[in-house]
């Protein structure tokens, strides 16, 4: 076995990201955990848009799709009456998955340790990470084994995706800053006779609080969060006697709710640090922040936030990329944690449902707005941008740059490189762009047609040559069969060239996770090959690997 380049601390779904995605690149990694084993109780539960994105680009989005349960709805009831189903709309955000799928987390965790094993590494259980000394040069780590045994192991980088108890964290005195506020219940049960619709969560006003009602994919099972009642959470013929009759009550029919599988009591906490790497140790999912569960962002962000890193990181690590392109995770996590921070604190207040006044209210507003299709149709689209991570851009981070007056036209820098459902099957350019979005490098595009440069093939040759290890070189022509270029990618029609905002003789890089870094027009070889050094890519010594490196 290669010794380990990185050690990841922790295998919930953050860390099995991090550790797939670098396994994937060719980065020998070992993996710990201090539990004895999987994890076996639900937490998580809501998969969305932006996160299958990801899953897709990694080439296991179809493994998880048929173990869960596509939501697209959001649905308000009170004394018995559904006052108003929100429907989704993501008219302005396109994307191939236009829903959450709730699966529980303990699947989702299978499916990346099962996707882990296949690149050779098993995650090492009941080994803790006791303490290390990092410098300049990397990292010593101490492991306590479950027979008390210890271990020291030297690597280059660490990486904790330990929780929010994070021994990482701790050790680099990264502080959590922000809010505790509400104690809410968890439980989940099978519940009959409710005849709730199955593709939507559902908000049962109660009077005093609400629940929420999550679907799982088995059938009559629901995740129920109560806001109110925390009390007999050791006694679970307590807690199912209470909510069946609360259902009950708010429904205005008899339900049946089966003794809980699981119960927790938690406390719903807005907090945050303002650093996710020192040196060579890094922080990412609930080591780095913690969220209020009302909108599911907790397992969603630490997946962006673990996909981020690691094709950072593997790019250095392989000597692809500069150090200083590992800044640029914090200077971009760091801000998207704060907007989180924000969209969860509102989702929270949504869901408890607090005021006298609400019983009056609530019927009446909602009834309005039910009348009025276009403006219901508006707050149903600002309500989806809250969490379904497909708003969430790097605009503003130091690798997004664009020419002068190519800001406006199409997608802008900074913002993911995306289609519908309905661009990608009515257009070829988009299919083979999806299909881009899989390899694991970097994509130089450069649109081929007339008012291109006459020798442009040469310029793009000139940078595969150059970074084709690291970056997938190709040729945007108009005929499938052209070949100006190297890598030809047919968009007839011009649909793909138009929905990036481009014309022949332009030129868009695009990043691994699928934002895009810069557009503009192309002058030479040598304007480009400076793009990429503005990404911090160095060029390579390996031999250009013109094949796709995707994630199937």
């Amino acid at each position: 076995m290669a010794e380990p380049e990185v050690l990841v601390v922790g295998a919930g779904p953050v860390g099995l990201t991090v550790a797939y995605e670098l396994a994937r690149r060719g980065i020998a990694i070992r993996v710990v955990d201090k539990a004895e084993g999987p994890a076996t109780s639900s937490r998580a539960l809501a998969t969305h848009a932006r996160t299958l994105e990801i899953l897709f680009q990694m080439g296991l989005v179809d493994r998880l799709l048929p173990l869960g349960q596509k939501v697209e709805h959001f649905s308000i009831h009170q004394r018995g009456r559904c006052l108003l189903a929100f429907d989704t709309n993501y008219t302005k955000m396109p994307t191939r998955f236009p829903f959450s799928l709730m699966v529980d987390q303990v699947r989702t965790e299978g499916m990346l340790r099962e996707a882990l094993s296949e690149q050779g590494v098993e995650v090492e259980w009941g080994v803790a990470l006791d303490r290390f000394d990092a410098d300049e040069d990397g990292v010593l780590a101490e492991l306590r084994h479950a027979d008390g045994g210890t271990e020291k192991v030297a690597v280059p980088w660490l990486v904790g995706t330990d929780g929010g108890k994070s021994t990482v964290r701790k050790a680099l005195d990264l502080r959590l800053l922000g809010d505790t506020t509400e104690t809410w219940l968890n439980a989940d049960v099978v519940i009959t006779g409710s005849d709730l619709p199955r593709d939507s969560n559902h908000l049962l006003h109660t009077g005093g609080g609400s629940l929420l009602l999550v679907p799982f994919p088995d059938p009559g099972k629901w995740r129920v969060v109560d806001t109110l009642d925390i009390e007999g959470a050791d006694d679970p013929e307590v807690i199912r006697t209470r909510l069946e009759n609360k259902i009950s009550r708010a429904l205005r029919r008899r339900v049946k709710v089966a003794d809980p599988t699981w119960i927790s009591v938690f406390t719903v906490q807005q907090r945050m640090i303002q650093r996710m790497r020192v040196g060579r140790c890094f922080v990412a999912g609930d080591a780095a922040h913690v969220h209020s569960p009302a909108s599911g962002q907790g397992m969603n962000t630490g997946i962006q936030d673990g996909y981020n890193l690691a094709w950072k990181l593997a790019d250095v690590v392989r000597g692809h990329a500069g150090d200083a392109l590992l800044d640029t995770y914090g200077a971009e996590r760091v801000p998207i944690g704060e907007v989180l921070l924000g969209s969860t604190e509102k989702a929270t207040a949504l869901v408890k449902l607090r005021n006298a006044a609400l019983p009056v209210v609530l019927p009446v507003g909602l009834g309005l707005l039910n009348a009025l299709k276009p403006v219901k149709r508006k707050v149903e689209g600002k309500v989806i941008r809250g969490f379904c991570g497909l708003p969430l851009n790097y605009a503003d981070s130091p690798l997004t740059t664009c020419d002068p007056g190519y800001e406006k036209a199409g997608i802008k820098p900074g913002h993911r490189v995306a289609c519908d459902g309905a661009s990608e099957r009515a257009s070829a350019g988009w299919r083979a762009m999806c299909t881009e979005l899989t390899d694991r490098r970097w994509s130089l595009l450069g649109f081929a047609g007339d008012g291109s440069p006459a020798d442009l093939g040469a310029m793009l040759g000139r940078v595969e040559e150059r970074h084709g290890a690291a970056v997938s070189v190709r040729t945007v022509v108009r005929e499938a069969g052209d070949r100006t270029g190297p890598g030809p990618m047919a968009d007839p029609g011009g649909r793909l060239a138009a929905g990036l905002g481009l014309r022949p003789g332009d030129y868009a890089l695009v990043r691994p996770d699928g934002y895009l870094a810069a557009k503009g027009r192309i002058v030479s070889a040598e304007q480009l090959l400076s793009v990429l050094a503005g990404a911090h890519l160095i060029p390579s010594l390996e031999p250009a690997d013109t094949r796709s490196q995707s994630g199937e």
